[in-house]
């Protein structure tokens, strides 16, 4: 359980805790606030008895602070029941007055403690500790995966999912419940999905998935495609630092199996009829975060290839200001881990206005592929670090084959155009691979002069402008200081006021080739900033010796077309995020406040 917690660990690292329950039907706990290490320690001085049944969890704080009370499991039924949760329990207040009217007393401040004495309540009724979860997931509002065991029923445990995630593991004599295949995949490659609004039962031998009126159901059967190894840092001092160093075979991957015997592009799953797609008049992108910037550098790609219009939403916000949806729409949700909760709200809004939706995503058999219309799998592995990294590369590249899958359907582009596109793609990887053999010293000296730098500006035009985003996104993330990506054409505008002696500047420079190149543009723009008293970082690709003369340093990527420039200009603003977090002393893998996945809406 212990090496399953610390597998999920990027997904919250507040507290830790284990429920044990033993052969002679005893139930044992320990829990600690901080990281996993903690709870260990605890362990290792206090050890619990030996047992075959169990559930852990490790917690990102939302009701109450990281405190050892406020640590799952929670228990209830005089001790004889743990219970454990992720998501967000909406109703809890008013269920928390009337179990406290029954007399029921509370040791901590959170909503989990609550779900576990209604679940207690209702085990009392019932005598059945499955019935029992799937009353308690009828009462409960909001989104949620239960876990629960009970010292009256040993060899079980029993779960619940609704808008969380929540897979099953199948192993032999044994088998697994974890919110991420990651937690059993050094016990089984076989795992099952479990659908919404469903209660699953295991033991060492069974597996019985039902609705929430008992009806059994059939979940879907997977093979996980990576082993443990790729979950491991492998020589690396960080995860980020090594999923960075992942990126050219991320990419790579992404691209590999995608042209059909005809030399046409295919997509993973694809279920809506061509014919829909040759009449959409509009494509809306919703993501959140790394994968909203993704999603921006899409927009430039797929207007120009299919010369259909892109909006990008952020999908926290998307249904709350009543959006023009039809079925004439195609939105493309994107999301590494397939669970993101905001976007998984803003996929069904959109299934519900008539809307088709293809999912981007890195996860088999998560949440938000299953409720699209059609998945485009990044195939990038794992990524465990918090700050995404190898998940923004591969789903810009999966962004631009759907723009040239979607462009080859509507005619937009010939055959040989988009071979020579994705010619110039299959060149990325190595190119990738050119910038950390040869950049990443460069870029760590200068994180390390930089490490007391107190705010950061970084600009960009065209698709340098979401790279811009992304680069100060990275910064504020890992270092916990001021970072914000603009526009280079907006410094005149406002932004220009904030630029003083010293200020660090980075500015991503796009090339001088190009029929409409914004080069001049942008070069105007650091004169005007190191006027000022800047300090110039430039990103140019190889052969620009023009931006010397106006830059402090220069950061030299490989050359590529305009529209490839972000999978390579990105590359040196993540390796100086994490650099210069890491000459700060900080945890590049798991910053403070953040979970790898926003589960919660």
């Amino acid at each position: 359980m212990l090496s399953g917690l610390k597998r999920l660990e990027y997904r919250g690292y507040d507290s830790a805790g284990v429920a044990l329950v033993t052969p002679a039907g005893d139930l044992e706990t320990a829990k600690k606030a901080g990281k996993l290490s903690a709870l260990t320690d605890e362990l290792a001085a206090n050890p619990l008895p030996n047992a075959q049944t169990g559930i852990g969890h490790t917690r990102w704080a939302t009701h109450g602070g990281p405190t050892d009370l406020n640590a799952h499991p929670h228990l209830a039924d005089g001790g004889k029941l743990a219970l454990i949760h992720n998501g967000i329990i909406e109703n809890f207040a008013q269920l928390k007055r009337d179990l406290t009217a029954d007399g029921v007393e509370f040791q901590s401040e959170t909503d989990t403690e609550v779900a576990a004495a209604q679940l207690a309540k209702n085990f009392q009724s019932t005598g059945d500790l499955t019935q029992a979860m799937r009353v308690t997931a009828t009462q409960l509002e909001g989104a949620f995966t239960l876990l629960a065991v009970h010292a009256d029923a040993p060899g079980q445990v029993v779960a619940a999912r609704r808008n969380s995630p929540l897979v099953i593991g199948l192993g032999e004599g044994e088998n697994f419940l974890g919110s991420d295949v990651a937690a059993f995949i050094d016990y089984t490659r076989t795992a099952v999905e479990i659908g919404q609004d469903q209660v699953v039962t295991i033991t060492p031998d069974s597996v019985v998935i039902t609705d929430n009126d008992g009806n059994e159901v059939d979940g879907v059967e997977y093979q996980v495609d990576w082993d443990a190894a790729a979950a491991e840092k492998g020589g690396f001092p960080s995860f980020m630092d090594k999923e960075i160093h992942d990126q050219p075979q991320a990419v790579a991957d992404t691209l590999l199996g995608r042209l059909d015997i005809d030399g046409k592009l295919t997509l993973d799953e694809m279920h809506i009829d061509e014919t829909v797609l040759k009449t959409i008049d509009k494509i809306i992108v919703i993501a959140c975060g790394t994968a909203a910037y993704a999603g921006q550098v899409a927009k430039y790609a797929i207007e120009h290839w299919c010369r259909v219009p892109v909006e990008v939403e952020l999908a926290h916000e998307f249904r709350y200001r009543d959006p023009v949806v039809n079925e004439k729409t195609l939105v493309v949700a994107i999301s590494q881990s397939g669970e993101t909760m905001d976007t998984t709200m803003a996929v069904r809004h959109a299934r519900q206005q008539g809307a088709k939706v293809i999912a981007i995503c890195n996860t088999f058999g998560s949440t938000i592929p299953r409720e699209s219309d059609a998945a485009l799998y990044t195939h990038a592995g794992p990524e465990i670090a918090v700050a995404s990294t190898k998940a923004f590369l591969s789903q810009v590249v999966a962004c631009y084959l759907l723009g040239l899958y979607l462009a080859q359907l509507r005619g937009n582009k010939f055959r040989d155009e988009i071979t020579t596109i994705l010619e110039e793609l299959q060149t990325i990887p190595e190119k990738v691979q050119s910038i950390l053999d040869n950049g990443k010293q460069q870029v760590q000296a200068l994180a390390q002069r930089n490490q007391d730098v107190g705010s950061v500006l970084f600009l960009g035009r065209h698709v340098g402008f979401p790279v811009a985003m992304e680069g100060a996104l990275k910064l504020k993330e890992l270092a916990y200081i001021h970072a914000e990506g603009f526009a280079a054409g907006e410094l005149k505008h406002g932004p220009i006021a904030l630029i003083d002696d010293g200020q660090l500047v980075i500015i991503v420079v796009p090339s001088k080739r190009g029929r409409d190149s914004l080069h001049a543009k942008v070069i105007s723009n650091i004169q005007e900033v190191r006027a000022r008293g800047a300090n110039t970082v430039v990103i140019a690709e190889e052969g620009d010796e023009e931006v010397r003369e106006f830059a402090s340093e220069v950061i030299y990527v490989p050359q590529t077309t305009t529209l490839m420039a972000p999978l390579l200009t990105t590359v040196p603003l993540q390796i100086f995020a994490m650099e210069l977090a890491t000459a700060k002393g900080l945890d590049v893998d798991q910053p403070r406040n953040l979970a790898k996945s926003v589960t919660v809406e």
